[in-house]
Parts: structure tokens; sequence; C-alpha cells
């Protein structure tokens, strides 16, 4: 049981008579402010979804940065070698043909070839879904 009294509401939409013109008029603009507030909350159901999406992809992007960062860091201490291997090669005079395979630096990087060909394959299948 209820502390309201019962009230028939289905006269409510079928007849205004009876009932106040200002009664009537209240009743349809909370009607029209449900319909608004649904329309809202689907709405922000649906940028809440499309925030959840883009934070996923911000995440991504953050790894990503981080690695790039880490890679270019490198590169100064790989610059710097080359450079210190480089200075060690005698400097070719004038009229002087190029230096010879016993005249060039040891070789600074050694790059595994053993997994070459599936590398290549992984980059071939991601060339191709782009």
């Amino acid at each position: 049981m209820s502390a309201f009294p019962a009230r028939g509401f289905s006269s409510m939409g079928a007849s205004t008579t009876g009932q106040s013109p200002a009664l009537v008029a209240r009743v349809n603009e909370k009607k029209a402010e449900l319909e608004n507030l649904k329309e809202l909350r689907d709405l922000s159901a649906a940028m809440a979804t499309q925030m959840e999406a883009l934070a996923q992809k911000l995440a991504t992007l953050s790894d990503g940065t981080e690695a790039i960062a880490l890679v270019l860091s490198n590169w100064h201490n790989v610059l710097r070698a080359i450079n210190m291997a480089s200075a060690k090669l005698p400097k070719p005079s004038a009229g002087v043909q190029e230096p010879s395979e016993g005249d060039l630096p040891q070789t600074l990087v050694r790059i595994p070839t053993e997994h070459a060909p599936a590398l290549q394959a992984h980059a071939e299948g991601a060339a191709e879904e782009e």
C-alpha cells in the first residue's frame, strides 16, 4: 500500500475535460522533458563509448611514442660509434684511389639473417593489409 491515494490516470491522456489547462500543459512539458532526458542519456552513452575507444587509442599511441623515443635516444651512441670508427680511417690524399676492403674499419653492427625470410613475409603481409 502506498501513502498516496490511488487515482486513475487512464483519463489523463484521453480526455482533458475536468482538468485545468495549466495542469495539462505541465504534464505535456514533463513528457517533453522526459523525452529530452532519454535522448541525452542515449547520446551520453554513445559519447562515453567513443571516449573509451579514444582512451585505448591514446594508450597505444603513448606506448609507440615511448618506443620511438628509446630508439631515437640510442641514435646518438650509434652515430658517435660510426664517427669514431671513421676517424681511424686513413685520409686519402689527392690522386689516391678509393680505400680497399682492407682499409675499411671492422663491421660495427652485425644483423642476424636467419630470421630474415620470416620478417620479410611478415612485412609483406602487413603491407597487403593496408
